[in-house]
C-alpha cells in the first residue's frame, strides 16, 4: 500500500479535503475548486487510503529526507536506546549527535520533521473518514464499503497518534471533526488512542492485500499501545487477552499464516520480507518510476561505507555498539549473562586494524544471533564474503568497529530488490518488519509475567531461542563450519531466573534485547520497564571506555529527560502558544 496514486494525492494535498499542513499540522486549506464529488466514489476513497497508508514509512518527499522520521524508528529507538550509535563521522548528519548524547533541545530538526510526518499522516485519515461519511450520505457507496473505509483510517490514526505520544506524550489529538482553533496538547489522549486502536480490531482477519491493517495488525498494535501507556495490571491483562487471540487465531492481512521463520537469518532476507514470521511488514518497492521513493528511503545510509565490494557503498551510519555486541555472549550452558557480565569478556574486534594485518576472530562462545545482526571482521556477510574490517567502516576512531545488518541487502538480489535509477543501492525492497511474530511471543510471554503467568512466559521465550538454536541456520564459513563458537539454550524448568517474576522480567528484557535488536525498539522497550535512566547509565558508562567513546559521547549524562523528547520548537511557534513544552522537560 505505497504511493501509487501519488499525483492524485498531491492535487488533493492542497484542498480542503486533506485538511493539509503547509507551514502546520492545524492549518486547514480553503476548499478548492476540484469537485470533491469526484472523491466520493470506491476509486476515490482508495486513493485516499492509499495516501494514508502511504505514510506508514514515515516518509514523504515532501517534508523530510525519510531517515529522520522512518517507520523503523532507528534513529529515535535503536541510537537512542545505545543498542547502536549513529556511526559515520562526527559532521554528517550531526542533527543526530545531541540525540544520542540526550542533550537535543525543541529546536532540532529530526524532531520537527517527524512531527509533520507524523500529523500529516493523521490529516490523511481524517480525509478519509470525512470523504467516506460523505459519499455513505450522498449514497455513492455502501455501509460496507463506507465501515471498511472508515475503520481502517481510525486505526491508522490511532497508531499514527501512538506514534507522536511514546515520542512526546504531550501531543494533540485531531480528528476528522476538530476545530483547529481549540487544539492543545495539554490533554491525556490516551483514551482516544485506545479507542481508534480498538475500532482496528472490528476488521476482518482476511483484508485480501498483506500492506492493508487486519484485525490481528489491530490487535497487536492496540496491546502494544496498553502496554506502553500505562504499564499497570488492568492493561496487561488486556493486552494480554488481545496477544493470546493473535496467537490462537491470528493471519497475515492477506489471510497467510503467521508463526515463526524455521531460521533466524532467514526473517532478514529480502525474499522472505512478508514470510511468515512477518505479522506487518511495511511494504516498499524499487524501480517502479517513483524516484526510489517507494523504496527504504529511512533506511539508505545504514550501509557499510566501503566504495565497491560492499553493499550500498554508503554512508556508514548506525553502527552496533560494543556493549550490544557483548550481550550476545553466553554462559558455559548456553544462556545469557543476566547479570550483565558479559562486559567482563568483551566480543573481540579488529578496532586499529588495517585489513592487511592480521585478525583472528572471537573463539568463545556467543549466541548465534549475533552474526545475523552485526557485520563484523572475519564472519561473512551475507553473500558478500567475509567482512574486511576498517575499510567498510568510514571511521572506527568515531564510530566503532561493527556495521548492522538486518535490514542490507544479499550481493545476488542488487538490481533486483534495489532501485537502478539512484545514486545508490541503499534504496532497497526490504520492508520493515513491524510487527515480528518472536515480538508477539514475548509481549505475550511480558504480560504473562504481570499477571503471574511464569512458567507460560518460560515456554514463549523458549520458543524463540529454541528457533534461534537452529544450527542449520547459524551463519557459516565457506567451507561450511560455523562462523563463530555458537551455543544457545532454553531455559530449564525449575529455578532462576523463573523462579520469581522479577527476575523472569530480566529475562524477557534481555530476550527482547537480543532478539529484535536494531529493530527500533529498545528505547521504547526501556520507558515502558521504567529502567531508562539507570540502564542507558550504565551502557554509556561503559562505551565511554571504548578507544572512540569519547568523540560520541563526550560529557553526556543521561537524566529523568531521556525518557522523553521536546516538543518541536517550530510547532510551539506556529500555534501562537496553543500547544506548550512538556512540563516534564522544562
Amino acid at each position: 500500500m505505497k504511493k501509487k496514486y501519488i499525483l492524485l494525492i498531491l492535487i488533493l494535498a492542497v484542498i480542503g479535503t486533506l485538511g493539509s499542513c503547509k507551514q502546520d499540522f492545524l492549518t486547514v486549506a480553503p476548499t478548492g475548486s476540484l469537485d470533491q464529488g469526484l472523491l466520493q466514489t470506491s476509486n476515490g476513497l482508495d486513493a485516499l487510503l492509499i495516501g494514508a497508508y502511504s505514510m506508514i514509512d514515515g516518509t514523504s518527499s515532501q517534508i523530510g529526507s525519510g531517515w529522520e522520521s522512518t517507520a523503523s524508528n532507528w534513529v529515535f529507538g535503536s541510537i537512542r536506546g545505545m543498542e547502536a550509535n549513529k556511526g559515520t563521522d562526527g559532521g554528517d548528519q550531526p542533527d543526530i549527535n545531541p540525540l544520542q548524547t540526550y542533550s537535543e533541545d525543541a529546536n532540532n530538526p529530526y524532531l520537527n520533521i517527524k512531527w509533520r510526518e507524523v500529523y500529516e499522516a493523521i490529516s490523511r485519515c481524517n480525509s478519509v473518514i470525512i470523504v467516506a461519511n460523505k459519499a455513505l450520505t450522498a449514497g455513492k457507496i455502501t455501509q460496507d464499503q463506507a465501515t471498511s473505509y472508515i475503520s481502517q483510517a481510525t486505526a491508522l490514526r490511532g497508531w499514527y497518534h501512538f506514534e507522536a505520544w511514546r515520542m512526546w506524550e504531550t501531543v494533540p489529538y485531531v480528528d476528522e471533526k476538530t476545530e483547529p482553533s481549540t487544539v492543545t496538547n495539554t490533554e491525556d489522549i490516551r483514551p482516544k488512542i485506545i479507542a481508534d486502536l480498538t475500532v482496528g480490531t472490528t476488521l476482518p482477519v482476511d483484508m485480501k492485500q498483506i500492506g492493508k491493517f487486519n484485525k490481528t495488525v489491530c490487535e497487536v498494535l492496540l496491546a502494544k499501545a496498553q502496554m506502553q501507556m500505562y504499564h499497570d495490571n488492568a492493561a496487561y491483562a488486556a493486552a494480554l487477552t488481545l496477544l493470546n487471540d493473535v496467537v490462537a487465531t491470528g493471519k497475515k492481512p492477506n489471510n497467510a499464516a503467521i508463526g515463526l521463520s524455521t531460521t533466524f537469518g532467514e526473517i532478514f532476507d529480502i525474499a522472505n520480507r512478508n514470510n511468515i514470521e512477518s505479522v506487518y511488514t511495511v511494504q516498499y518497492s524499487v524501480n517502479d518510476g517513483s524516484g526510489a521513493w517507494n523504496a527504504s528511503v529511512g533506511e539508505v545510509l545504514n550501509f557499510p561505507y566501503k566504495s565497491g565490494g560492499s553493499p550500498g557503498g554508503c554512508c556508514g551510519f548506525f553502527d552496533p555498539t560494543q556493549e550490544f555486541v557483548n550481550s550476545f555472549r553466553v554462559d558455559a550452558t548456553g544462556l545469557p549473562m543476566l547479570d550483565n557480565t558479559y562486559n567482563n569478556f568483551p566480543v573481540k574486534s579488529d578496532y586499529g586494524l588495517t585489513p592487511a594485518q592480521p585478525f583472528t576472530t572471537d573463539a568463545d562462545l556467543l549466541d548465534p544471533r549475533l552474526d545475523w545482526t552485526v557485520g563484523r571482521r572475519g564472519i561473512p556477510y551475507w553473500d558478500w564474503g567475509l567482512h574486511t574490517g576498517a575499510d567498510w567502516i568510514r571511521d572506527q576512531s568515531y564510530s566503532g568497529p561493527y556495521n548492522g545488518k538486518k535490514a542490507v541487502y544479499k550481493k545476488s538480489q542488487e538490481r533486483q530488490y534495489t532501485d537502478i535509477s539512484s545514486w545508490t543501492s541503499g534504496y532497497t525492497a526490504n520492508g520493515y518488519r513491524m510487527i515480528r511474530y518472536a515480538d508477539v511471543l514475548l509481549l505475550q510471554a511480558e504480560c504473562m509475567i504481570k499477571t503471574g503467568n511464569l512458567a507460560g512466559a518460560r515456554t514463549n521465550i523458549n520458543l524463540v531461542r529454541a528457533r534461534a538454536g537452529v544450527a542449520s541456520g547459524w551463519v557459516k564459513m565457506p567451507d561450511g563450519t560455523n562462523a563463530a563458537n555458537y551455543l544457545i539454550s532454553q531455559y530449564p524448568a525449575s529455578g532462576y531466573p523463573f523462579d520469581n517474576a522479577a527476575n523472569a522480567m530480566i529475562a524477557l528484557q534481555m530476550e527482547r534485547k537480543l532478539e529484535l535488536g536494531m529493530e527500533g525498539h529498545r528505547w521504547f522497550d526501556l520507558n515502558r520497564w521504567g529502567n531508562t535512566v539507570t540502564e542507558l547509565n550504565r551502557v554509556m558508562t561503559y562505551e565511554k571506555t571504548m578507544p572512540w567513546g569519547t568523540s560520541l559521547y563526550g560529557n553526556a549524562t543521561i537524566t529523568a529527560k531521556a525518557t522523553l523528547y521536546p516538543v518541536p520548537q517550530r510547532q510551539l511557534d506556529l500555534s501562537n502558544g496553543k500547544l506548550v513544552q512538556n512540563p516534564k522537560l522544562k
